[in-house]
């Protein structure tokens, strides 16, 4: 995982958050429900994610890349859909916070969060909820997915620069590890008819 992309998108976040209008907070996304100061709230690194990954560290986690993590998630029945409400309900009572304190949370602590996991050994990782546990390089990918993700949805709903072509690349090279390898290569050269995508809700 190169930790690099992951801080060249907050960066992006802190950049074009630092920007947003009134209007603009307020302004419904692409997410049903969510206006984009949910949006940064979802995504805006926080004291209690940093606490999180300074926790004890697991040797030999079960969970080794993002992909894997992802496709646990988005499983029939899995997190991404089951928890679904109670994020956005998360997603909003952080947003309180206001614009301010949100925009903030990008300088104080996205270099604090990269740093610790840059620092990490590779070959360990954290115990993780609804996983068991997961290396830092998979937390880091699937943070990066997120941070990618989410900000093509906030400049779908108010405009700004593109994200980095490499972050682009590399989330869409674990995107596509998510799905079967087979059902992938048919679906994406027209093979088949069956549904394979979204792969990420």
């Amino acid at each position: 995982m190169d930790f690099d992309l992951l801080d060249d998108m907050w960066r992006c976040w802190g950049t074009r958050t630092a920007t947003l209008t009134e209007q603009e907070w307020q302004t419904p996304t692409r997410l049903s429900g969510w206006v984009v100061q949910d949006l940064v709230a979802h995504v805006a690194p926080n004291q209690a994610v940093l606490d999180f990954l300074r926790r004890d560290p697991v040797q030999n986690p079960k969970v080794t890349s993002g992909a894997e993590m992802l496709r646990r998630f988005n499983a029939p029945g899995g997190a991404a859909i089951g928890l679904a409400e109670e994020i956005a309900d998360q997603a909003r009572a952080a947003a309180t916070a206001g614009p301010e304190k949100l925009c903030a949370q990008f300088t104080e602590f996205a270099p604090q969060l990269v740093e610790t996991l840059r620092s990490q050994d590779s070959s360990a990782g954290l115990d993780y909820p609804l996983l068991r546990s997961a290396t830092f390089g998979a937390i880091g990918e699937t943070s990066l997915i997120e941070a990618t993700v989410h900000y093509l949805d906030l400049i779908d709903a108010v405009g700004g620069p593109p994200p980095p072509p490499a972050a682009l690349r590399a989330t869409a090279t674990i995107l596509a590890a998510v799905a079967d390898p087979t059902e992938f290569i048919e679906a994406a050269t027209g093979r088949t008819d069956s549904p394979l995508f979204p792969v990420m809700r």
